[in-house]
């Protein structure tokens, strides 16, 4: 598709970030992004919950802060309880009230399959927008979520997973990226991106192409479910893991003593997933402090920026 150009438009679809952002005035600029998928887990409020967060997640990334939002719905009306839509948009709704944004409406279509997600618009000032293209040579790598929803996504869509696993990990999607977002705006970062479909690997190297820049991953530091390597073991990896690996393995470098279960891991599609924060190292200690003074205990420093090698990943 061709480029739009337009001096207004900050972040478009060419950079490959998790938002668009256009600028409204000289203190203004929004922020836009939709975002929608099947169920994953069984629970049809739980669902929309998920879907909720994983939709504002977008907005948090950049920095900003979520406003307005539109459901975006398919469902069977001919097969399906209508309760089933109402549990769903019930637990999107109270997601959106935890926000503080707005839903203004929305649109459905009849489908013979569910999906959810939302539209949602947020507001930032146009000179502290965050993107995916903005870390700097000696920063560290923060995650502040566990990796591993989509291959537990993947067991209980097979009747394998465990109810305390289900439970577990619907936690933590249902977790909004807001006091994430929050903290790291008091510290002053230089980048981020949330951890969704293209896994932490696809991510990462998404914040290296065309920067000048490489990384480094300490595998050992990564947060990940325990249930996520039990599963992974058993070959119970979803598609989108080995289409990840097919088009990023050429900016990764695995040293031999990384297993191949968090290989898997770590090139995991994720849903609502967690925020990859790139910090000046000096603000590190001060960012995770404030981190875990909102209760995300989980996160860590899992590696850093370097100027060698230029736009590869090294995972060791």
């Amino acid at each position: 598709m061709p480029l739009v150009q337009d001096p207004n438009l900050i972040v478009g679809f060419e950079k490959s970030d998790d938002a668009g952002v256009y600028k409204i005035t000289d203190e203004l600029a929004l922020i836009q992004t939709v975002d929608f998928f099947t169920p994953i887990v069984d629970d049809p409020y739980i669902f929309g919950q998920i879907a909720a967060a994983n939709a504002l997640s977008d907005v948090y990334a950049m920095g900003g802060k979520p406003l307005t939002a539109m459901n975006v719905v398919c469902f069977p009306i001919k097969t399906l309880d209508i309760g089933v839509l109402k549990a769903i948009l019930r637990g999107g709704l109270d997601k959106l009230i935890e926000a503080e944004t707005t839903l203004v409406g929305g649109h459905s279509v009849e489908n013979n399959e569910i999906k959810y997600g939302l539209s949602i618009t947020g507001i930032i000032h146009p000179e502290k927008v965050l993107t995916n293209m903005s870390a700097r040579i000696g920063d560290y790598l923060i995650l502040t979520k566990p990796l591993g929803t989509g291959i537990i996504n993947t067991a209980i869509k097979g009747g394998m997973a465990r109810e305390e696993t289900i439970t577990k990990v619907s936690n933590t999607m249902v977790t909004l990226n807001k006091d994430a977002s929050i903290a790291m705006q008091e510290v002053g970062v230089s980048a981020c991106t949330d951890i969704t479909g293209f896994g932490l690997l696809g991510h990462l190297s998404e914040m290296i192409r065309g920067n000048g820049f490489g990384m480094i991953v300490y595998a050992g530091k990564v947060p990940y479910f325990p249930e996520a390597k039990e599963f992974a073991d058993m070959g119970m990896v979803p598609g989108g893991t080995y289409r990840n690996k097919d088009f990023f393995s050429q900016w990764i470098r695995f040293d031999s003593t990384v297993p191949h279960y968090l290989q898997d891991i770590f090139f995991d599609p994720q849903t609502s997933g967690g925020l990859l924060i790139s910090v000046p190292r000096g603000k590190a200690d001060s960012l995770l402090t404030q981190l875990r003074g909102k209760n995300i205990h989980e996160a860590v420093i899992i590696g850093e920026v370097v100027a060698e090698p230029k736009e590869k990943i090294i995972v060791t």
